[in-house]
């Protein structure tokens, strides 16, 4: 049986229990599925019963265990009765992957008040809620580690203003709550990918449609992430390695937000991608 390649100890998080949001598809399938390769118990939650019943499967089917609870991080009561549901049911939660999101492209001057709403409460207050409830409920007296999702914000984001602006609050969120909540034993990080080759990449149409493709000129690693480099990451974050590490927003963007036009990139690199995922799927537009 195939199974995930962590850089990882295995063992590393038995008889831990993890949770990551939007562990249905991408980046959240597969840092849940490195997890359970790591011996942790994981809960994948998200909108869609059906894609998180899916991964669950895999993991099963790969030897390792997770839960699965569908419910929208935006709804307040939601999250507080999800989170004393798995809590209630498994026990004390070790660490929390914030990685549930999303959002549309369009120039600021085209986004109603709607769609910007929407995309902050995806990518900012359904997180805030998670980690408060999750503190509040559980962390506050176990301790525990949080890993927030933000996005490569460093030069703003046009084309996607609304999202950048809730991902940069997202980081500054990741640094109060790191200075509050140390007391209790709780780190809280973020991190901040730039392209990666997910199946996020086949929610766009249009014009990003036939951006996407054309991505890896513009970064000097002349290359697309894969989403075993993310997880790696959040991995490596959450483990016992990170115990002195908090309030940090670590870019994995293969240094495309430095720089200016005015230093050409190469031609080529050497850079090679970390094959870690053993089910990981290239996204259609890629293809």
């Amino acid at each position: 049986m195939d199974r995930y390649r962590s850089v990882f100890r295995p063992g590393l998080f038995d008889g831990q229990l993890h949770w990551v949001t939007g562990g249905g598809s991408g980046i959240g399938r597969c840092v849940a599925h490195e997890l359970a390769s790591l011996g942790a118990t994981v809960v994948i939650s998200g909108r869609s019963q059906d894609k998180l019943d899916r991964v669950a499967a895999e993991i099963a089917e790969d030897g390792g265990q997770a839960r699965t609870m569908a419910f929208d991080i935006r709804d307040e009561e939601a999250v507080k009765a999800g989170v004393a549901a798995v809590i209630q049911a498994h026990g004390p939660v070790a660490g929390l992957v914030n990685n549930a999101g999303g959002q549309f492209p369009a120039p600021l001057m085209a986004i109603g008040k709607k769609g910007f709403d929407a995309v902050v409460a995806n990518n900012l207050t359904g997180g805030f809620l998670m980690m408060r409830e999750l503190f509040n409920q559980c962390m506050q007296q176990h301790g525990g580690a949080v890993v927030n999702m933000t996005a490569d914000f460093r030069n703003g984001m046009p084309g996607m203003g609304h999202s950048g602006a809730a991902r940069a609050g997202m980081s500054n969120l990741t640094m109060t709550a790191a200075f509050e909540w140390a007391h209790a034993g709780v780190r809280v990080n973020a991190v901040a990918p730039g392209w990666i080759a997910s199946s996020g990449m086949d929610t766009y149409g249009g014009a990003m449609k036939a951006l996407i493709p054309r991505l890896k000129q513009h970064v000097p690693l002349r290359r697309l992430g894969v989403e075993a480099e993310v997880s790696g990451a959040i991995v490596f974050l959450l483990s016992p390695a990170a115990s002195f590490i908090t309030g940090v927003t670590l870019q994995i963007d293969g240094a495309a937000s430095l720089g200016s036009e005015i230093f050409p990139l190469g031609a080529e690199s050497k850079s090679v991608p970390f094959d870690g995922f053993h089910r990981a799927v290239t996204p259609e537009v890629l293809r």
